[in-house]
């Protein structure tokens, strides 16, 4: 029972404290977003997927520079073309701190970002538009910490494609649901420690 109150106590404690030390200098950012999930439910209706890992270093408080991968796929409908996703490449995120630019983080466990990135990337559809080139992306979001070193997060994201292909420049707009886990850089070294 002792144990119970105390791991209650401590996830309590984690959901109320402030949004610091997890984005400070030295610190690690892993996780990934969904993106844009969507599973029809009726006959022959399609679905479309994406995932998009990525990780990033702390070069200084606020600001993480690393990569991304992404992979997706989606098949409109019974009798559409699949379509295919995919880049590689560079990200950079900068956290705003309470009170800058007239921004009030909420509830002093969460912080607001811009995200950017760069890439190469493409995307194709079976007998139809492909665009294979640069791969970019630009967005704000909003980074939920529900314990000091787990984020859930929300992104708002223009991303295109430009460079060969059919079609010059493909672009959309993407709200993207998922998580990072934000390690200070000791913990993370321990961790590929004991990985190896």
């Amino acid at each position: 029972m002792k144990k119970l109150i105390f791991g209650a106590s401590v996830l309590v404690a984690g959901l109320f404290s402030t949004a610091n030390a997890q984005i400070q200098e030295g610190n690690w950012m892993v996780g990934s977003s969904l993106v844009t999930s969507n599973f029809g439910l009726n006959t022959g209706a399609g679905y479309d997927f994406s995932i998009q890992p990525k990780a990033a270093y702390f070069i200084k408080d606020n600001v993480a520079l690393g990569g991304y991968v992404n992979l997706g796929f989606a098949k409109p409908g019974k009798g559409e073309a699949t379509q295919f996703n995919y880049a590689v490449g560079a990200l950079g995120r900068y956290f705003i701190s309470p009170g800058e630019a007239g921004v009030d983080n909420l509830l002093n466990h969460g912080r607001f970002f811009f995200e950017g990135n760069l890439g190469v990337g493409g995307t194709s559809v079976e007998n139809g538009i492909s665009t294979n080139g640069l791969d970019f992306g630009v967005g704000p979001g909003y980074s939920y910490f529900i314990t000091p070193n787990i984020g859930v997060e929300g992104l708002v994201k223009y991303n295109g494609v430009t460079g060969f292909g059919n079609e010059g420049l493909t672009s959309k707009i993407t709200f993207n649901v998922g998580f990072s886990i934000y390690l200070p850089s000791g913990q993370a070294k321990r961790i590929a420690n004991e990985a190896n």
